[in-house]
């Protein structure tokens, strides 16, 4: 059977498709979890398919701090297992894909009267570094106040005592998520966005498959699996509620939200993991121009697909900024961009958001439905691993056929095949010079060569053939070739996933999705043959995107008087 590429305009005949085979699994939900759980069962040669009812990433998996990071709080409640397990993962993720993950040097400065002294962060950092199973480059070092002031002169200066650093890892959570699933695609399986579990189906009591919508073109399918699993984030609960099996263990959403500001107005020279004045933990981190602040980790329980910021969320942020940074004098109309995003955590009683484990379980229902739950994004690829022992378990008591054990460890996930993540610099080099020559300024070529990997060479074979059409359009033609890439090789189906998920320019770079929004829109339209009338819903709903970002709460007071009355 001919191999579908992962384009947009195949989605139809993906799920046709999958509506006639039976797969050994499907996996309900395409974030980070998904798409681990598909890679890990398509490397070990499973038939499997994935649907997600909104986009890839969509939901948790594009709304996270963007850091794969080992969780040195953690250490604060003895989780120690969780800590050296996910701390060891984050250099298998950069290692598999250095071109979305990036190592970031991180100051936790030490503050009179913080959660950490001066002997505790050593001795905290120390032993991360041990469970961790730090390199001896990026093991922690103890700053005095005069060292920890030089690297970031914003810091109030007011009862600091030092600081340490220690590396963490930056990623764009969003480009990982698709970046995973564009390699289980091409390892075999089968993965279509917006098509939504209506209903489960069974046979004599068991889960066998479900009824899926297509949300863009209302045709249903049905798909039939051998095992369902249940990864679908902050919206598990409704599947095993659909399920008939929602009790015991359940879900805690937890709300995050994140401001964004532009360096000019906040010009953060260094990552930043501080204490706010109610001894949670906060980041603060500079990115492409802009710096980012949050998280929150607040209760939540409204609507999951559009989670808003309260007046407290965006107060509580505001506040954390003036306590730790007390020169930066913030406006609320200095925010050029917001995102909120859901936690699904695992319930845990009489404790607060910020006190819940983020470990991961694995639930089975009386029908066969198979449910992990919790975790984070850097345990991803161990989640993944786990999940689908677990059903080769199954596999072998009921067909007798092994598929043996994980194979992701050391495997590059689309776009990674660069030689490993100390060659990468040397890769882009060569493939800047490449870019140079097809008419790409250094800029562009260093910017497609970085985000992309090994995969550039396909925007730039785009380039190569379409370097008058792209003109035409007038679009630049690094922008032209990545839209018509995402469309035909990340099914890229809206306006949205493009800005949002596949560029993230949306929350770093909001004045250029404004000013090549229409255009976009135009060549989308026509390269998927949208009617007048879903272009102009498609419209709508990036324009509503975009206020959100920007307005992402009505506030009918000042936030910054309000900060400045509840400090003084």
């Amino acid at each position: 059977m001919k191999k579908l590429n992962f384009a947009s305009y195949n989605r139809s005949l993906i799920l046709n498709r999958m509506s006639e085979e039976t797969y050994d699994v499907l996996v309900i939900g395409g974030g980070i979890t998904g798409s681990g759980i598909t890679l890990d069962a398509a490397t070990r040669g499973l038939k499997i398919a994935v649907v997600e009812m909104q986009d890839f990433a969509a939901g948790t998996s594009s709304r996270s701090t963007k850091l794969v990071h080992g969780g040195l709080r953690y250490l604060k409640n003895l989780e120690v297992k969780m800590v050296a397990e996910v701390g060891k993962e984050r250099a298998v993720v950069y290692e598999n894909g250095p071109h979305v993950t990036t190592p970031e040097w991180m100051l936790l400065p030490i503050q009179q009267g913080g959660t950490f002294g001066k002997f505790s962060t050593s001795l905290g950092l120390r032993v991360y570094d041990f469970l961790a199973n730090v390199k001896k480059s990026e093991r922690r070092r103890m700053l005095n106040t005069e060292e920890t002031l030089k690297r970031e002169p914003l810091l109030n200066s007011k009862g600091l005592k030092g600081g340490g650093v220690y590396v963490e890892y930056r990623t764009d959570d969003a480009r990982l998520t698709i970046e995973v699933m564009k390699e289980a695609v091409k390892q075999g399986a089968e993965a279509v966005n917006y098509a939504k579990v209506e209903k489960l189906l069974y046979e004599g009591g068991k889960v066998v498959g479900a009824k899926v919508t297509d949300q863009l073109t209302k045709n249903v399918y049905n798909i039939r699996a051998k095992k369902i699993v249940n990864a679908a984030g902050p919206w598990v609960d409704t599947l095993r509620e659909m399920d008939g099996s929602k009790k015991g263990k359940h879900l805690q959403l937890t709300k995050g939200i994140h401001l964004v500001f532009d360096q000019k107005i906040f010009p953060l020279k260094q990552a930043i993991y501080f204490d706010t004045q109610d001894k949670r933990m906060i980041f603060a981190i500079p990115r492409d121009g802009k710096t980012y602040v949050g998280t929150t980790d607040t209760v939540y329980k409204e609507d999951m697909v559009h989670p808003r910021m309260t007046k407290e969320d965006k107060t509580y942020v505001f506040e954390a900024i003036s306590y730790m940074f007390p020169s930066i004098k913030l406006k609320e109309s200095d925010i050029e961009s917001s995102w909120s995003g859901l936690r699904p955590l695992i319930h845990e009683e009489g404790k607060s958001a910020s006190e819940i484990s983020r470990k991961d379980e694995v639930w089975i229902s009386d029908s066969g439905l198979i449910t992990i739950a919790g975790g984070k994004l850097t345990g991803y690829r161990k989640m993944a691993e786990m999940v689908v022992d677990l059903i080769n378990k199954q596999l072998i008591k009921d067909t007798g056929k092994n598929y043996g054990k994980s194979k992701t460890k050391h495997m590059p996930i689309s776009g990674g095949d660069v030689g490993g993540s100390m060659n990468f610099p040397s890769y882009v080099k060569k493939k800047v010079k490449e870019g140079m020559m097809l008419g790409f300024t250094e800029e562009e070529a260093t910017k497609l060569a970085s985000m992309y990997g090994s995969n550039v060479d396909k925007l730039y074979a785009i380039a190569k053939t379409d370097a008058s059409q792209a003109k035409k359009t007038g679009l630049p033609l690094d922008l032209y070739v990545r839209l018509l890439y995402s469309i035909r090789e990340e099914m890229t189906a809206t306006p949205d996933d493009f800005f949002i998920r596949r560029t993230g320019a949306l929350f770093f770079n909001i004045a250029w999705v404004e000013k090549w929004k229409a255009r976009v829109l135009d060549i989308m339209g026509k390269e998927l043959t949208w009617s007048i009338e879903q272009k102009e819903q498609y419209h709508k709903l990036l324009n509503r995107h975009l206020h959100e970002a920007i307005n992402a709460v009505e506030i009918t007071q000042d936030v910054n008087q309000e900060v400045s009355n509840r400090i003084s």
